[in-house]
């Protein structure tokens, strides 16, 4: 059963080390997202000496840990060596044995060594076989598409996509307040009989999850559906996920840098920027990666954020704003009260047969 209405004050712990620039970065965010959000308190992980010009922050508590997990660590360092990692202390916050000290977790810190370590820490949820890392997409229609999984998982079973499908619809219904957020599985054409054998399996179990009333499943989709808006939830493997996320991320990136180009060669192409100007600033904003920052990691007992390693204040300030609104409208509680379900779904059908 889901708790009546949204959290009121929702406590973040963050891992102020992580990524590529750390405590710069981090920080300037933190404080950030603290003068814009009055009812948010901040658990700050870090080293002391990073953790000095936090200390007078007001709806902020400093844990001090003693080891960074940098950005080439490999996972088993993360893991086995660095045991009061900054990472791994502020994972640690949002166990949920008894009252968490904070609701969810935000790191930029390396990808594999977060997922390892969220998962050996807080552990997967009942009828959880793999976590999966999920994140937003701008559409066409100035909307979004959640898309997962992004690189946690690439060989996936068709159950696995189902546990996705059901995680992704959580995950819209807690931030986007959509109460049948629509799915599709991403494939290479829109007919039933298309796509690998997993795939067609895939489909077949979300076709009987729909019809159970587990989910509100479209169909299959085309990577072109994504920015379309066509469904609000996309399900893949986290290999094609992962290529699909840089690939997006780079053609940005380079739409971007066109639009500053024009405004450097003949005066005629400097007039014809100019004009165009707002809308082009409009099409910058919306394909901005920076202002889609945060992906969850569904599947734990816990709610965990990863931002880009890369990112700026800007962006950094956007993961603990997603985070924020998980935690606020009970994300964990929703994926749980999903999985359950389609547990006593899949067991009842079992039984009949």
């Amino acid at each position: 059963m889901l708790s009546a209405g949204p959290l009121g004050t929702v406590r973040l712990s963050v891992d102020i080390m992580g990524g590529d620039h750390g405590p710069s970065v981090t920080l300037p965010a933190c404080r950030s997202f603290l003068d814009r959000c009055p009812e948010a308190e901040l658990i700050l992980v870090g080293t002391e000496a990073a953790l000095a010009a936090a200390r007078p922050w007001p709806r902020t508590t400093c844990v001090v840990a003693s080891e960074v997990v940098t950005m080439d660590d490999p996972v088993e360092v993360a893991l086995r060596k660095k045991r009061d990692s900054s990472m791994r202390v502020a994972i640690s916050q949002v166990k949920t044995d008894g009252e968490p000290a904070a609701h969810a977790c935000v790191s930029a810190g390396n990808t594999g060594a977060l997922m390892a370590l969220a998962r050996y820490v807080l552990k997967t949820l009942d009828g959880i076989d793999r976590p999966a890392i999920a994140t937003v997409m701008p559409t066409q229609a100035d909307g979004f598409t959640t898309v997962l999984d992004l690189g946690a998982n690439v060989d996936c079973s068709a159950e696995h996509l189902l546990q996705f499908a059901l995680m992704g619809s959580a995950l819209v219904t807690a931030t986007q307040d959509k109460a049948q957020p629509t799915v599709g599985l991403l494939n290479i054409g829109e007919e039933a009989i298309k796509g690998s054998e997993i795939i067609k399996e895939a489909g077949e179990r979300l076709r009987a999850a729909h019809a159970a009333g587990l989910l509100n499943f479209h169909g299959n989709v085309e990577g072109n559906d994504i920015f379309k808006g066509t469904v609000d939830v996309v399900v893949c493997d986290g290999f094609v996920g992962n290529v699909l996320l840089k690939t997006s991320e780079g053609l940005a990136s380079m739409l971007s840098q066109f639009i500053k180009q024009e405004f450097t060669r003949s005066p005629y192409s400097k007039l014809a920027a100019l004009v165009a100007l707002p809308v082009l600033n409009h099409f910058k904003r919306r394909v901005d990666h920076r202002r889609y920052n945060g992906a969850a990691l569904l599947g734990l007992r816990g709610l965990v954020f990863k931002s880009h390693g890369s990112a700026d204040a800007f962006a950094f300030e956007h993961a603990l704003k997603r985070a924020h609104d998980a935690a606020r409208n009970r994300l964990l509680e929703r994926v749980q009260s999903g999985i359950s379900r389609a547990m006593a779904q899949s067991a009842a059908a079992s039984t009949q047969s």
